[in-house]
């Protein structure tokens, strides 16, 4: 019998299939739904547990992680009448790890709150590759105690684990880091595309500026990506497009004004 709690995970997307592998590799008794079972094959292959909904996910875990696509499939997969939430038992965990609104991470924390629950927000970045690797960087937004029995999990995907504050400031952590995202991506593309149609040869230019000033995490790993032609999806861009989005919410709740923000 294992002493390790029982985990549900809920979605096995580019990221998602990744990070709850670890977690099974680490001995976790994993029960896991995705919308699409065949994408989550690998990790029943393995000794995960199927569930036919996100309740039965609740019904079945301590502790529910979820990685969905969008804010409204968070609130469908965690607070609807088949969410997580409505079958778990007082104590219980659930840790939303999709970049989401910092607003739904305090819904969702409330609503928890009323079960004798913990509701958590842990958004990452370091991508498919960070995934793969268990290297991520993840913020998280939650009470201590909830945190306490969270860490030694997500030590199993990440390499640096923060915690932010109170449910809803691990999103807002990450929607600043999206920020700053945008603008070194913008700034990547257009100097690529500068060198490029300037004559130069575009290899031997961007192992030039690397090491400079001009380098960056950014430069170095998506610079080289894309002169190798290597467009593998690390992420999708209508999810990074609905992450700006929510900073720019943000921005207005707030009174600021970003210009390369607004300009996306």
């Amino acid at each position: 019998m294992s002493s390790l709690p029982r985990v549900g995970w809920i979605g096995t997307g580019v990221m998602g299939l990744s990070m709850a592998g670890h977690l099974l590799q680490q001995g976790y008794p994993l029960t896991i739904y995705s919308r699409t079972k065949s994408k989550a094959q690998s990790l029943l292959d393995r000794g995960a547990q199927w569930a036919n909904s996100p309740k039965e996910v609740g019904a079945a875990s301590e502790i529910v992680f979820s990685i969905v696509g969008f804010p409204s499939d968070v609130k469908e997969v965690l607070l609807g009448e088949q969410g997580a939430l409505a079958a778990m038992a007082s104590g219980g965990i659930v840790c939303d790890m999709t970049t989401s609104s910092p607003s739904l991470a305090e819904q969702i924390s409330c609503e928890a709150q009323k079960k004798g629950c913990f509701g958590t927000d842990a958004p990452v970045t370091g991508g498919d590759v960070g995934a793969r690797d268990a290297t991520l960087s993840i913020f998280v937004g939650a009470e201590k105690a909830a945190f306490d029995r969270l860490n030694p999990l997500l030590e199993c995907m990440g390499k640096r684990i923060v915690l932010c504050g109170g449910p809803g400031m691990g999103q807002k952590a990450k929607l600043a880091n999206q920020v700053a995202i945008a603008g070194v991506m913008f700034s990547v593309c257009e100097s690529l595309l500068f060198a490029q149609q300037a004559g130069l040869d575009v290899s031997q230019w961007l192992e030039t500026v690397i090491p400079g000033a001009a380098g960056s995490t950014a430069m170095t790993n998506l610079g080289r990506r894309i002169v190798d032609k290597n467009f593998e999806p690390g992420f999708f861009v209508a999810h990074f497009l609905q992450d700006l989005g929510l900073c720019r919410e943000e921005c207005r709740r707030m009174n600021l004004v970003f210009p390369g923000t607004a300009s996306s």
